[in-house]
């Protein structure tokens, strides 16, 4: 049985997923083909087929546009309550811009603070952060949301001013999730900030919304020769917010380098990094290769497995956590008990 209570979690123990839903590129091609019968089934049902593939072919705005569209909906109180300053920290020193959280944050949930309308624009946003419908179906882990029960009991609050050309950001937070976004507010910051994800079941398990992610960082643990593999073992690096605090440059990092790895093997890990990126939005995913490269390239990262000492998981199980470690650069992956992933990437300047 897993210690958990010294994970990062605090309200892991409610609920129970659902049964996985309708996949919404699925759906979409159903859709597709009706409208394709409707075609032949006379002028009305044309016409009718005829919007839909004008609205499947609309650009949807930008999440920057749509946040300034909500912050303009809300109300003098709504703001007062929702509407944070840029550097907001409040007197615990736990509800930060930058930090990551497993629950709506500050307990205010869109449900209970946004009207219909603005719950729809919130929805809107979350999916302009997203690369497509498949990518938003396993942010909701097939719209169970986790011990958030659903989309109306996660958060959504703003810190700043989206209405000009000032700073602001706007983080979309429930349990397993913080994602945000802030127009580039923060200049050298991937995703505006750290960003969390993960899914209450275990990493291995084919009800994980992330197993295809488990999947692929195995085959880089597969890839490794005998030797490799006891190398990359290392020290249990932690879980949650102290787990992806940058170390200095020159620091020694745990596991082997990227730049030590076979030509066989880096593909394999280049191919993880585009597995971890495709959920995002091309902006963001660009920008975390280009803040790699500004920061001296994948020569710098290094990958590290870690079983955790204390479990009595099945011995089979070769690994709990897989992190990613270079200047600028942690993704913290946590595959056991169940998935948690903490990311944190920035410039060599925005990060000191």
């Amino acid at each position: 049985m897993n210690h958990e209570s010294k994970f990062y979690c605090p309200d892991c123990d409610d609920g129970s997923d659902a049964p996985h839903s309708l996949n919404r590129r699925a759906f979409v091609r159903r859709l597709s083909g009706g409208a394709a019968a409707a075609l032949a089934a006379g002028p009305f049902s044309r016409a009718i087929a005829a919007a839909a593939e004008a609205g499947a072919k609309a650009q949807p705005k930008p999440a920057e546009d749509l946040i300034r569209e909500l912050h303009a909906s809300l109300s003098a109180e709504q703001k007062a309550k929702l509407v944070l300053p840029w550097n907001h920290q409040a007197k615990e020193g736990q509800l930060s811009r930058l930090g990551a959280y497993n629950s709506a944050f500050d307990g205010k949930r869109i449900g209970a603070e946004y009207t219909k309308p603005q719950q729809e624009l919130v929805r809107r946003t979350l999916r302009s952060i997203l690369s497509d419908d498949e990518s938003f179906e396993r942010i909701s882990r097939n719209g169970k949301w986790d011990s958030s029960g659903s989309f109306d009991g996660c958060g959504a609050t703003l810190f700043g001013d989206p209405s000009g050309d000032k700073e602001f950001a706007w983080l979309f937070t429930g349990h397993h999730l913080t994602l945000r976004c802030d127009g580039n507010s923060m200049p050298g910051a991937a995703f505006g900030g750290p960003i969390y994800y993960g899914h209450r079941d275990p990493g291995y398990a084919a009800s994980n919304v992330y197993r295809y992610q488990t999947e692929q960082v195995q085959a880089v643990f597969d890839s490794l020769d005998a030797e490799q593999q006891k190398r990359v073992v290392s020290e249990n690096p932690g879980d949650g917010q102290k787990g992806i605090t940058f170390a200095k440059a020159d620091a020694p990092r745990p596991g082997i380098a990227y730049r030590d790895l076979t030509a066989g093997q880096k593909a394999q890990v280049e191919k993880v990094m585009r597995t971890l990126l495709d959920p995002f939005r091309r902006e963001d995913a660009d920008e975390v290769m280009e803040i790699i490269k500004a920061n001296g390239g994948m020569d710098q990262i290094h990958l590290a497995f870690t079983r955790d000492g204390e479990s009595a998981d099945d011995k089979k199980v070769r690994w709990h956590f897989w992190r990613l470690d270079g200047p600028g650069f942690i993704w913290n992956y946590r595959v056991l008990p169940h998935v948690h992933c903490f990311v944190n990437i920035a410039s060599e300047h925005a990060a000191a």
